[in-house]
């Protein structure tokens, strides 16, 4: 008698809440894929679970915002063509965010970090504009042919009043895990002073399109940092977040709160910054978002097309940061099934043979 007739299927044995415990618990986006690949009934459990959608709840919970998921091209298309067969719309609607959100959560784990800054946005204050402008922040050298390049705020006699600096970062949807920055030391100066501030603290969010002029805010914020002790120290200070942000909307503010040294000159309190580093990944052009005003809800988009290209940035792309968080390979995928397809419990061989496992959870797969 072969050893398949003894096998039981797990799921079958325990009971809806003590599974749903169980596999909520798992934290790799592919241990799900590979879950769903086990069986039809195992498939069928992820997907109507909305497991992958949970997870990247956890992981990311400003996705609590998405109002709903579109995808765009190939998948798209051949769903359209099987209504009306023995799929439902509804099912339909949960296959599609399996698998959006699948794919979210292994690009975002995946891909290699850099940095996201696009472009400038502005600064609460300068002191001398444009020499002292918030665009010097982008350059890492302290000094280019004897220039000095750094962003200055105006000076204050109350050492509290605050400063911000408001960056757009490279796509509408990123992954931000820190943020670097190193103050400024003045060395034209006597004793050298560094202007850093007491404490930062980063916003994220997203811009109010439908902007009335004479509004004071320009910008949603959908997350807010700790504040984080800065160092009055010349160094590239790293500010790492309690957990990856993602990033929707596209822009970065940091705060910077309390001064510390008082310039000689004129007695008065400022803050001066040299270099900013944000450290993250683009999840662009494979997802995009749409801000739905005024609920600050969000249409978050896929495309299927952009989904199959690499994760990786090609060696030109700028503001590349290190190889240190290379994508985790699942090459033993093949050997894994290999096994499944002999022991797992309660598939058959004709089963396995009848199953037909989706597209992208071959490609995630593999």
């Amino acid at each position: 008698m072969s050893s398949m007739e003894y096998c039981i299927d797990f799921l079958s044995c325990l009971d809806a809440d003590t599974c749903i415990k169980i596999l909520k618990s798992l934290d790799d986006p592919a241990d799900l894929v590979r879950l769903s690949c086990v069986s039809q009934s195992s498939r069928h459990y992820v997907i109507s679970n909305g497991l992958c959608k949970q997870l990247c709840l956890r992981m990311f919970p400003q996705l609590s915002r998405v109002s709903h998921v579109v995808e765009l091209n190939e998948h798209e298309a051949k769903e359209q063509t099987e209504v009306g067969s023995s799929y439902s719309m509804e099912w339909l609607g949960l296959v599609r965010e399996h698998r959006i959100y699948s794919y979210l959560a292994r690009a975002s784990t995946s891909s290699v970090d850099m940095n996201c800054i696009a472009k400038t946005l502005g600064a609460s204050s300068t002191d001398n504009f444009p020499q002292e402008s918030i665009d010097n922040t982008l350059e890492p050298r302290d000094t280019i042919a004897g220039r000095f390049f750094y962003w200055s705020s105006s000076g204050q006699s109350n050492p509290n009043v605050p400063e911000t600096l408001t960056y757009e970062l490279i796509s509408q949807i990123c992954v931000i895990s820190e943020i670097n920055i190193q103050p400024f030391q003045a060395d034209f100066q006597l004793g050298s002073p560094i202007y850093s501030a007491k404490s930062v603290r980063f916003k994220m969010g997203h811009p109010i399109t439908s902007l009335d002029p004479s509004a004071d805010e320009k910008f949603v914020w959908t997350y807010t940092s700790p504040e984080f002790p800065m160092a009055q120290e010349n160094r590239l200070q790293k500010f790492k977040l309690p957990e990856p942000v993602l990033c929707i909307g596209g822009i970065l503010q940091i705060e910077l709160l309390g001064r510390v040294q008082r310039q000689e000159m004129d007695d008065l309190f400022y803050i001066c910054i040299s270099y900013v580093q944000i450290v993250g990944c683009s999840l662009s052009p494979a997802y995009s978002v749409e801000i739905l005003e005024p609920s600050g809800r969000f249409v978050l988009k896929s495309d299927q097309l952009a989904r199959c290209q690499p994760l990786l940035p090609s060696e030109e792309e700028s503001g590349a940061i290190s190889t240190d968080h290379m994508p985790v390979g699942l090459r033993d995928f093949p050997h894994i099934v290999n096994i499944l397809q002999e022991h797992v419990i309660g598939v058959v061989e004709h089963d396995w043979d009848e199953y037909e496992v989706d597209d992208f959870e071959e490609e995630y797969a593999v």
